[in-house]
């Protein structure tokens, strides 16, 4: 393999956070719009291209082996809660779950709540977490990453029209 792994340079950042303080000689690599921290990414990216093209195929046969034990169309157990059961679900052909209900009996009709396919439309990344359904089962809190960085925004949806409600809590 030619050339050496990128070295990051190291600038020290003084961190405290509830009376306790830290070096983190890294902290610059947080920022996204840096043009030094993009080209810093772009040799570790290029030099773990250079060392593991021996292993493309590999990788591939490998993901595709993976895929093909995961079932697409796959349900998780119903669960009651507050008067309704619970489920996620994958389609197949969809990357994203769905998560439903139904009031009262497992042969009720569904409701989805979510539609993971529907809600990742237009971000590269999508992940929602840490779904609260209220007392009353009128409202759902929930938490959205479209960055990947685990900074999500929670938000309300109001169930029984659908909407989300534009305030929301970021990070």
């Amino acid at each position: 393999m030619a050339g050496s792994f990128p070295k990051a340079k190291k600038i020290s950042k003084e961190l405290t956070k509830h009376g306790d303080t830290r070096i983190d000689p890294y902290y610059w690599l947080n920022d996204r719009d840096n043009p030094a921290v993009i080209a810093y990414l772009e040799q570790e990216n290029a030099f773990y291209r250079a060392a593991t093209v021996h292993t493309k195929e590999f990788r591939k046969k490998l993901f595709e082996e993976m895929k093909s034990r995961i079932k697409e169309d796959d349900m998780s157990v119903p669960y009651k809660q507050n008067g309704y059961w619970y489920t996620t679900r994958y389609e197949t052909g969809k990357e994203y779950p769905i998560y439903s209900r139904k009031k009262g009996f497992q042969d009720a009709d569904e409701e989805i709540i979510f539609d993971c396919n529907l809600l990742a439309k237009g971000h590269e990344y999508f992940n929602l977490r840490g779904i609260s359904v209220s007392p009353d089962n009128t409202l759902a809190a929930f938490g959205t990453d479209t960055v990947s960085r685990r900074q999500y925004q929670i938000q309300i949806k109001n169930l029984v029209t659908g909407e989300i409600y534009p305030d929301s809590i970021e990070n």
